[in-house]
C-alpha cells in the first residue's frame, strides 16, 4: 500500500479522496492554488503545498508544479480525481518517469480513449455497437458533406479528442453542416489544443447510459453497475441515477456484457467508464471511454457498497480484485448483475438556473445541509466558504438513497426542500422543478428530456 499520495486536484473530489485515504491508512498531500488556500481540502488534508496562482493553467494544469510539489514531499502514488489532467497521458507519463505511481490507467490506454475516432475504431473490430460514422477524422466541410449524404442527416459534429458537449453540433442539412463544421473545429481547437473531427449519424432522442469498470493488474475485468446519466443540458449532466430503470433485464445483461468485452479487448486496468447511447427501440451504441473516476460515481457506490475511491487505490497499490468480485457476485447471487435499492444524484453547482445557468462565484452566507435516512452530500463548501470564479461551478454533490425509484425521487424532494445555501445562486430550485415533472416521475427521460419538457 501507499505511504503518501498527492491529490492533483481541487473541491469535492480532493476532499472523497482525502476521506478514502485516511481509511486506508495513507497520507494525503493537498496542492492548491492562491485561491483555494482556505479550502476545506487543505484544511483536511495531512501535509499541503502551493501550486501556483489562481488560473488553472498556471497551478492545476502545470504540470511542472504538480510533479516537483509530490517529489518535494515524497509521495509514491498521485491521484488525479476527475477533470484538469486526469486524462492527459502527457501527464501520466510525467508520473512514471519520476518513478511516481499513477493511480488511473495506463497513458497509453488513456491516449487511446482520448482519441474517440480511435477508440471507435477498436470497438468496430471487436465486434463491439457503435453508432454509424467515419472510420477516421474527417479533415474538410466537403468531406464531411460526401459522407453526410452516405450515412444521411441529421449527423453530429464531434471533437476526436475531448468531451463535455465542447466541439460538438448537430447539422439537419447540407447548409447546417457548412456552416457549424468550422465553428466545431475552431471550438475543439480552442477547448483540446486539437481541431480533429469525426462525424456521427445523430440519434434522436437516446437514453445515455454507462457502465462502471474496474480492472486490476491480473487480467480481472468487474463491472459493478449501470447508471441513468440521460437528464443533460448542453451535454452536460445534470443528474444521474443508478441502477437504470425501465429498461429490459435482456437489454441491461447484454450491455453489461458488451461493456466488459469491450474492457477485456483493451485489457482495461483501475477504473473506467464505457458509455453508450440507447435508442426508442433499445438499439444500444458504444460512444466513449472516460479513463477515470465520474464525477457519479456516488450512485454506484451507494447501491453496491463499494467504495470506487479505495478500490482505485487498492488496485494501483498492486491488489487483486478477484475477492471483490466474488463477494459481490455472493452477495447478489439471487439477483445477479442488479444493485440494492435506487440511488440519484444532483449536481449542486454555482449557477442561476433560472437566468441561463450564469456562474455565480462569491462568499457563501449559509448553508443548512439535508440530513437523515439516506442523504449524502460529496461537498468542501461551509458557510463562508468563497467560490471562486476561476474553475468548475461544481459545489457538490447531493445523493439521495431509497429502496426503490419512486421513495428515492420523494425523499429527494424532501432532502432538496431542506437545502439551504445562501449568499449565491445555485441549481436547487432547478433540481426541484425537475423532481416535480410528471415525465421524471415515471422514468419517462432521454437527452432531450429538459428541452422537450421547457423545464428553462
Amino acid at each position: 500500500m501507499f505511504k503518501r499520495i498527492l491529490i492533483a486536484n481541487r473541491g469535492e473530489i480532493a476532499v472523497r479522496i482525502i476521506r478514502a485515504c485516511r481509511e486506508l491508512g495513507v497520507e494525503s498531500v493537498a496542492v492548491f492554488s492562491t485561491a483555494d488556500s482556505e479550502s476545506m481540502h487543505v484544511k483536511l488534508s495531512d501535509r499541503k503545498i502551493c501550486i501556483g496562482p489562481p488560473p488553472a493553467a498556471k497551478s492545476y494544469l502545470n504540470i511542472g508544479n504538480i510533479i516537483s510539489a509530490a517529489v518535494v514531499t515524497n509521495c509514491d502514488g498521485i491521484h488525479p480525481g476527475y477533470g484538469f489532467l486526469a486524462e492527459n497521458h502527457l501527464f501520466v507519463e510525467q508520473v512514471i518517469l519520476n518513478n511516481i505511481v499513477f493511480i488511473g490507467p495506463p497513458p497509453q490506454l488513456i491516449d487511446l480513449a482520448g482519441n474517440k475516432s480511435k477508440a471507435i475504431e477498436i470497438m468496430r473490430k471487436n465486434n463491439i455497437p457503435v453508432i454509424p460514422g467515419s472510420v477516421s477524422n474527417v479533415e474538410t466541410v466537403e468531406e464531411a458533406i460526401r459522407f453526410a449524404k452516405k450515412i444521411g442527416f441529421p449527423v453530429i459534429i464531434k471533437a476526436a479528442f475531448g468531451g463535455g458537449g465542447r466541439g460538438m453540433r448537430i447539422a439537419n442539412n447540407e447548409n447546417e453542416l457548412k456552416s457549424l463544421f468550422p465553428v466545431a473545429k475552431a471550438e475543439s481547437k480552442n477547448a483540446f489544443g486539437k481541431d480533429d473531427l469525426y462525424i456521427e449519424k445523430f440519434i434522436s432522442k437516446p437514453r445515455h447510459i454507462e457502465f462502471q469498470i474496474l480492472g486490476d493488474n491480473y487480467g480481472n475485468i468487474f463491472a459493478p453497475g449501470s447508471r441513468e446519466c440521460s437528464i443533460q443540458r448542453r451535454h452536460q449532466k445534470l443528474i444521474e441515477e443508478a441502477p437504470v430503470a425501465n429498461l429490459s433485464e435482456r437489454t441491461r445483461t447484454l450491455m453489461e456484457k458488451t461493456a466488459i468485452k469491450a474492457a477485456k479487448a483493451l485489457n482495461y486496468k483501475n477504473v473506467g467508464t464505457f458509455e453508450f447511447l440507447v435508442d426508442s427501440h433499445e438499439n444500444f451504441y458504444f460512444i466513449e471511454i472516460n479513463t477515470r473516476i465520474q464525477v457519479e460515481h456516488p450512485v454506484t457506490e451507494m447501491v453496491t457498497g463499494i467504495d470506487l475511491i479505495k478500490e482505485q487505490i487498492k488496485i494501483a497499490a498492486g491488489e487483486n480484485i478477484s475477492n471483490l468480485i466474488k463477494d459481490f457476485m455472493m452477495k447478489n447471487r439471487s439477483n445477479p448483475g442488479l444493485a440494492f435499492g435506487h440511488a440519484i444524484e444532483f449536481r449542486i453547482n454555482a449557477e442561476d438556473g433560472e437566468n441561463n445557468f450564469t456562474p455565480s462565484p462569491g462568499k457563501i452566507s449559509s448553508c443548512l445541509i439535508p440530513g437523515g435516512p439516506g442523504i449524502r452530500f460529496d461537498s468542501f463548501i461551509t458557510s463562508g466558504s468563497v467560490i471562486p470564479p476561476y474553475y468548475d461551478s461544481l459545489l457538490g454533490k447531493l445523493i439521495v438513497w431509497g429502496i426503490n425509484r419512486e421513495e428515492a425521487v420523494t425523499r429527494a424532494i424532501r432532502a432538496l426542500n431542506e437545502f439551504k445555501i445562501e449568499g449565491i445562486k445555485t441549481t436547487i430550485p432547478f433540481h426541484l422543478k425537475i423532481l416535480a415533472n410528471e415525465n421524471f416521475k415515471k422514468g419517462a427521460i432521454n437527452t432531450d428530456f429538459i428541452e422537450d419538457e421547457k423545464l428553462l
